[in-house]
């Protein structure tokens, strides 16, 4: 098949990568590709520790979806084996293990959600199972004699928990080999990850070589962090944009990132083409740029990448007249109790109808001066409401909710 030309394929590629080991080899890979017609094996592994992806998750996919419109073969790989154990990036106290029947029920998940970004016709899904589960004994004996402790130790997750003294299992010393294997197995030409993944990346290419294959180009993409400025974007840490969210909630969520993440968040997670890229990055650099008007430019083209088009204007326009022109959404949840009895604690309530997971939660955002009843600003955690009539509740900027009280 006919590839486009190197340096349009290595500009695209090089779009919010933070490293490529090495540009060289990629090079030298892509011109033999050109060459042959035969389009590179392209991987990443995605472990299902959790039911849903995020923004953050998306980052590499996009990127996978460059290696594919380039032409190039892209393998999904579900690592429902490695999975199982947990990985230690990033990680300073030892990962819960995870059943196979969990591991495989968030499997099911990603594999529809990949497909927003990823051409479902030109993507191989693949499963490490498949050959790490027939590994053996002997097998998994002669991947460890490859790797020594100190090696491990180079890993700076590793080296801190060591130091600290914080427990390091020898099955987390097997993920990376297992990962590296990997690449054996797939002969995979570039390996994707995260920044904190370099290691594991390395591993592939190390793995590769005892088994005489030409090493995979590894290629990391940077952390994406979360709307709230300061944190990779992490569901444990409450500070993330599901790509399954609803588009009035994703459209709000992106508005509300800081104006410095602007472009970073244009170039990582919005697909647009290089030319418009260029041409906001102009516009962001330029005094009489709106950073509120870019972020709306911003928050459509992510919601219309998930929800499509018609859902994203629809959010925009919610969010104009809730957000900025302070009216009441349309259609809120209602709640309807007992119009009798005692006061009602209001941190319980807002647990209850499920506006906060918890009421420490409720707390902790009416010390902050985040919940409203009727409009008005609630500062008192042992505020309470009496059991007559209605009111209006807001917790945030996106949480709404409606108490009645009926009498019975």
């Amino acid at each position: 098949m006919a590839f486009p030309p190197l340096n349009e394929q290595m500009d695209i590629i090089r779009r919010g990568t933070v490293e490529i080991i090495s540009e060289e080899e990629l090079e030298h890979k892509i011109k033999h590709s050109c060459n042959t017609g035969k389009p590179l094996t392209v991987k990443q592994g995605f472990d299902p520790t959790a039911p849903d992806l995020h923004l953050g998750h998306t980052v590499s996919l996009q990127k996978l979806h460059d290696f594919q419109a380039l032409g190039h073969k892209v393998v999904f790989l579900v690592g429902d084996f490695t999975g199982m154990i947990g990985d230690p990036s990033g990680r300073t106290e030892t990962r819960k293990r995870m059943t196979r029947e969990e591991v495989l029920k968030n499997a099911e998940t990603y594999k529809e959600q990949v497909f927003k970004i990823l051409d479902r016709d030109l993507t191989v899904v693949d499963f490490n199972s498949r050959w790490l589960a027939s590994l053996g004994v002997e097998g998994v004996l002669h991947l460890c004699g490859l790797y020594t402790v100190a090696r491990m130790l180079e890993r700076d997750d590793f080296a801190m928990r060591y130091s600290e003294g914080k427990p390091i299992s020898i099955l987390e010393f097997l993920y990376p080999l297992f990962q590296g294997y990997d690449s054996v197995a797939l002969r995979s030409d570039v390996e994707l990850g995260g920044t904190d993944q370099k290691f594991n990346l390395l591993v592939g290419r190390e793995l590769q070589r005892h088994w005489k294959q030409e090493p995979q180009v590894v290629v990391t993409m940077p952390l994406l962090v979360g709307p709230d400025g300061v944190h990779k974007m992490s569901k444990s840490l409450d500070n993330y944009i599901g790509i399954t969210d609803p588009a009035r909630e994703m459209y709000g969520k992106i508005m509300s990132i800081p104006d410095e993440l602007i472009y970073t968040y244009f170039e990582l997670v919005s697909a647009v083409p290089l030319d418009s890229l260029k041409e906001i990055k102009a516009q962001l650099e330029s005094a009489s740029a709106n950073a509120r008007d870019m972020k709306h430019e911003l928050a459509l083209v992510v919601t219309a990448l998930y929800h499509g088009d018609q859902a994203a204007a629809q959010a925009r326009e919610h969010f104009e007249r809730v957000f900025v022109r302070k009216d009441k959404p349309e259609q809120v949840p209602e709640f309807r109790f007992p119009a009798s009895g005692e006061p009602v604690w209001l941190a319980g309530l807002l647990r209850e109808m499920g506006l906060v997971k918890s009421s420490s939660e409720a707390n902790r955002l009416i010390c902050q001066g985040a919940v409203f009843v009727n409009d008005q600003r609630v500062r008192d955690t042992d505020h309470k409401l009496e059991p007559q009539g209605e009111a209006f509740l807001r917790v945030g900027k996106r949480r709404f909710a409606r108490v009645i009280f009926v009498k019975r």
